[in-house]
């Protein structure tokens, strides 16, 4: 992996540029949602035909099955890789993980939508394009599986489900009681031996388990937490929403070397915000 280059030592906590704010604002798009690049599709209607190359069993879709039928997943499958995603473990890993199991029974419908849904207490499961991203940048020159991961903000379940793919281990972090309930309702019929749930602070990461090959954040703050970076092993990569100073917010991806870490700010993003704390809401 060729590192970035960028000072070998950033100052951490991580905070956005100053200007960053005005300078991606005008490119903030709908909760989750990413913004695209010469990659995206240009021809959307060759999306449901096409195949999804590196993924087993994920051939062309017919129309009108069922969310039961992995042909469905399979049809949001082949618009990831029509956006642009191209890691084949990170797109069987959507195809397998059933995404209708982790959002409310009244929005089950619009599961394999590319569209963020609430999922109560005010978060949202983001929009699978989001997902496949940052997932992707997680697993980017990475041969195999993932070792141990850390993940801030279990939410549903979902991502966590997907990361238990991708890695050997998985520590999921939920700082909401409700939601980290209902993350266990939905991943205990799965049988999940390589997840575990954790109810605490997200900003303070989990020392216990680290150190950590990757660690992935579902909420925005204007830094990155050090227990973060110190949690992170080396070689590790992190990949978290950042937010500046307005509000905006934008994905950081954090190499760690034996010389230091380096940093990269990618596209315009919009996730909850990060707190601290716990709440038995």
């Amino acid at each position: 992996m060729k590192p970035v280059d960028v000072p070998p030592r950033p100052g951490f906590p991580l905070r956005m540029p100053s200007g960053f704010g005005k300078a991606i604002a005008p490119k903030l798009i709908a909760a989750g949602a990413r913004v695209t690049g010469p990659a995206a599709l240009k021809n959307t209607q060759k999306v449901a035909s096409m195949p999804v190359p590196g993924v087993p069993g994920v051939p062309g879709v017919a129309a009108g099955l069922g969310l039961d039928s992995q042909a469905v997943r399979a049809r949001m499958v082949q618009k990831l890789a029509a956006q642009g995603v191209q890691d084949s473990r990170v797109l069987a890993a959507m195809a397998q993980v059933e995404r209708h199991r982790f959002v409310d029974s009244a929005l089950v419908n619009q599961a394999y939508e590319d569209t963020s849904l609430p999922i109560g207490l005010g978060q949202t499961i983001s929009k699978p394009n989001v997902v496949a991203r940052m997932l992707e940048l997680l697993v980017k020159d990475r041969d195999g599986k993932l070792g141990r991961v850390m993940e801030i903000g279990t939410g549903c379940g979902y991502q966590a489900a997907l990361l238990a793919q991708l890695a050997a281990e998985v520590y999921s972090i939920e700082r909401l009681r409700g939601l980290h309930d209902k993350a266990r309702d939905n991943l205990r019929p799965l049988r999940v031996g390589n997840l575990h749930l954790l109810f605490g602070d997200g900003m303070v990461g989990y020392a216990k388990g680290a150190p950590y090959a990757a660690i992935i954040a579902a909420a925005g703050g204007e830094a990155l937490p050090q227990a973060w970076i110190d949690q992170l092993a080396v070689g590790g990569r992190l990949v978290a929403p950042v937010q500046g100073t307005n509000g905006a917010q934008a994905l950081v991806v954090v190499d760690k070397t034996v010389h230091g870490t380096t940093q990269t700010l990618l596209e315009a993003v919009h996730f909850v915000p990060l707190k601290s704390g716990t709440s038995q809401t």
